[in-house]
């Protein structure tokens, strides 16, 4: 992406207006450095294109810079804030709600901190989920676990249902944890709360262990799936070195995009093929995959081969189209489909093979984040409640160019950051596995 690219996107961040309460974190007896709307992150810092854009007299695009402000908008004394968590799970959910909590409460002093249950559905009374009263006791040792401390769901709810939920808890900042979809759903939520004339606070913070956010340049829980992804990948060569012939098949998540099957490519480098959504392959033909792997047996006597989910659905395009809960297209198992062609292959040409499968995808979704991941959650769930405090709205909390920013959600919401075929990150993987073009 180059700065011609980002004319469009608006990066100003709405807010409710005049702050005129002096933040209480002042008081706190350490050296805490304000922020202010005028400190900007720049989105381009390629020094050619930006020297170019000066010379053009056009402003630079960037986004407002996340932390505290000195002055805040809500008065702490008198807030209710909400928190929930909506869509598939992923490590670091549980950091994301433990950091919200103690930053509201300890340094800001609120105190009426509410866990929505499950999603978006615990909004609506007809499912009759109980609310949960957040306080540091309650989340001290969440992280340890993995998944939702509040539980998820998938699927749309009734949004007009939902603001009438939030104005009868009379929220002030609402904090919704989630991926596209949930901020499509939060656009909305925001959307008929300024219908109503209220002054409500949404705040998102992005979830997605795909790591592929528009305009987000790293999502929590990407370090915590390339961490085991590249265990499965380990353990998928070791099988694979075990046996006469041996081939170990990983299937990693990834509907669209493949950053984790080429990070943990990258990290473990015992991969010979990597197979994503991005880039185009043929599965037979004399250039084709399975005619490369039997190349490569016959060479090196094994191989290792990793699927992102999303891969290869160009395979199945007589297949009927189904959709899950929130709308999005139901993949065709890409992973089992593999198993089986390279079996068949391999069978009608009487050459026998050992294949193990591995697919980790709900046992990484369903960890506790690693190390990484914790520290990456405390910084996300810190800033969401600098920028609630302040008064901000319909935004969501990024990380761009080592940056914790704010990023308006219209800029993100149906769009995806992807791998690009012909980006350094594709071409490392390309080098690290050797197994140049597909295609015939």
């Amino acid at each position: 992406m180059t700065i011609m690219d980002l004319e469009i996107i608006e990066t100003d961040i709405p807010d409710f207006g005049e702050r005129k309460i002096a933040s209480p974190i002042q008081t706190l007896e350490i050296d805490r450095a304000f922020v202010s709307d005028e400190d900007r992150v720049l989105i381009e810092v390629n020094l050619k294109r930006v020297n170019r854009r000066i010379e053009e007299g056009s402003p630079l695009p960037s986004f407002e810079s996340g932390g505290p402000r000195r002055n805040i908008y809500f008065d702490p004394s008198k807030m209710r804030c909400a928190l929930v968590t909506c869509g598939g799970l992923c490590p670091g959910l549980n950091g994301i709600i433990r950091a919200v909590t103690l930053e509201l409460y300890y340094a800001y002093g609120v105190r009426r901190i509410y866990g929505i249950r499950y999603g978006l559905e615990g909004f609506i009374p007809e499912y009759g989920h109980d609310f949960v009263e957040l306080d540091p006791r309650v989340v001290s040792s969440i992280i340890r676990k993995g998944g939702s401390f509040l539980g998820s769901s998938r699927g749309p709810q009734d949004i007009e249902k939902i603001v009438d939920s939030i104005e009868r808890l009379n929220i002030s900042a609402l904090f919704v944890v989630g991926g596209d979809g949930t901020m499509m759903a939060a656009t909305k939520i925001v959307d008929e709360i300024t219908e109503r004339g209220l002054k409500i606070s949404v705040i998102g913070i992005p979830k997605t262990i795909d790591n592929d956010i528009f305009m987000v340049a790293k999502s929590f829980g990407f370090d915590t799936a390339v961490d085991v992804a590249t265990s499965a990948i380990r353990a998928a060569h070791n099988e694979a070195l075990g046996y006469p012939h041996g081939i170990g098949l990983i299937k990693l998540m990834g509907r669209h995009s493949g950053f984790i099957a080429c990070a943990a490519t990258l990290a473990q480098q015992d991969v010979n093929f990597v197979l994503i959504p991005e880039v185009d392959f043929d599965l037979e033909g004399p250039n084709g995959f399975l005619a490369r792997l039997e190349d490569r047996l016959n060479n090196r006597g094994h191989a290792v081969i990793v699927v992102a989910e999303g891969a290869g659905q160009h395979l199945f395009e007589n297949g009927d189209r189904e959709y899950d809960a929130s709308g999005n297209i139901r993949l065709h198992d890409i992973g089992l489909y593999f198993k089986e062609a390279i079996n068949n292959y391999f069978k009608g040409k009487e050459i026998p093979i050992s294949l193990k499968y591995i697919d980790p995808s709900y046992i990484i979704r369903s960890l506790p984040a690693n190390s990484n991941d914790h520290v990456f959650c405390s910084f996300l769930g810190r800033d969401a409640v600098h920028a609630a405090m302040a008064g901000k709205t319909r935004m969501l909390i990024g990380h761009w160019n080592d940056h914790f920013v704010h990023v308006p959600m219209a800029a993100t919401v149906n769009r995806r950051k992807q791998v690009s075929p012909h980006g350094r990150l594709w071409y490392s993987v390309m080098e690290a596995t050797g197994q140049g073009s597909l295609k015939n």
